[in-house]
């Protein structure tokens, strides 16, 4: 365990000597802004609902982000109860408001991962702009110092599972026929 809090220390700590500068503090300060709570991704679920091309990808989108959201917000943060890196290394200058609640697995990063999973299967361009958000939104969490990578990777593999999984009960429930012959009935 000291090992993994060493490589994540380092990571973390590279970033802040590194990095650190103006245009990625503002960058990654309203970044974050933008993505409170996967708001972004929900409202994105929601108009798809409104569009029988994207409705599909909609409500699966939606079930992803909630999946992660049970799973790593709800069981994970408060089974592991990681402290967040900021608590540890307290010389730490904050640029926005520091989050409270544990620090596994970064929320931020698996609902994008879900949001990426499902739009890279269902509608490519957007997937591929979401695949650009989730790497900078991962990238942001690092900067902030509001997790550790270990964090950040377990969020991200548990937003593509979430995706994959929600992508492959569409399958098998044929969810898209579904919808499509309630359409033309």
């Amino acid at each position: 365990m000291e090992a993994i809090l060493n490589f994540d220390f380092a990571i973390l700590d590279w970033i802040q000597s590194t990095l650190r500068c103006g245009f990625l503090d503002s960058f990654v300060v309203i970044l974050n802004y933008v993505m409170t709570s996967g708001i972004l991704w929900i409202a994105l679920g929601v108009i798809m609902l409104f569009f029988r091309k994207t409705r599909t990808a909609g409500i699966i989108l939606l079930a992803a982000l909630a999946a992660v959201f049970l799973l790593g917000d709800v069981l994970l943060k408060h089974i592991v109860n990681r402290p967040r890196p900021f608590t540890i290394n307290t010389s730490i200058v904050f640029l926005m408001e520091a989050p409270s609640g544990s620090s596994f697995p970064s929320t931020h990063s698996g609902l994008a991962a879900a949001a990426t999973t499902v739009l890279l299967a269902k509608k490519k361009a957007l997937g591929v702009i979401a695949l650009v958000l989730t790497i900078c939104i991962a990238f942001s969490r690092l900067y902030l110092y509001f997790h550790y990578p270990t964090d950040v990777l377990c969020g991200l593999l548990l937003g593509v599972l979430c995706g994959l999984l929600m992508l492959w009960i569409a399958k098998k429930t044929r969810l898209e026929n579904r919808l499509t012959r309630k359409h033309k009935a």
